[in-house]
């Protein structure tokens, strides 16, 4: 009975990190592609521009004039943007989307620890959102 339980208590600290993991993972893609989405039809609906920012220093991500949402420890966060977009500084990207449609466009992945994630394509010409795997 005692090596059971000094069994249990040895496996379920690192299984319980490692849900906590995917969970985290998951919930940050929903929150991203959803935020991504959701900037593109209020440009849509409100006719004006409506930016999707990555502050990779702070870790954050959102809507401009929104709150931001925090990036997990175990992420790693990789963007490309495209050149209107980009501020002046580095460690900020913009994903900017245009009341008829497009947008400035890019790419953001998101890498767990494994090296494999996913990465969020922002099409420039009609500013729709796609996601796929991210292999190692």
């Amino acid at each position: 009975m005692l090596a059971i339980g000094s069994l249990l208590v040895a496996l379920v600290p690192p299984a319980f990190d490692r849900l906590r993991e995917i969970s985290q993972y998951r919930d940050t893609v929903r929150a991203m592609v959803v935020d991504l989405k959701q900037a593109r039809q209020m440009a849509l609906a409100y006719g004006q521009t409506v930016a999707f920012n990555v502050d990779l220093s702070a870790r954050q991500f959102g809507i401009e004039g929104s709150p931001m949402k925090t990036l997990p420890a175990s992420l790693e966060l990789k963007t490309t943007v495209g050149t209107n977009a980009q501020p002046t500084e580095t460690q900020h990207a913009a994903i900017v989307f245009m009341p008829e449609g497009g947008s400035s466009g890019g790419t953001i992945e998101l890498v767990r620890p494994s090296g494999a994630g996913v990465r969020i394509r922002v099409d420039w010409l009609f500013g729709q959102v796609t996601q796929e795997p991210r292999t190692p």
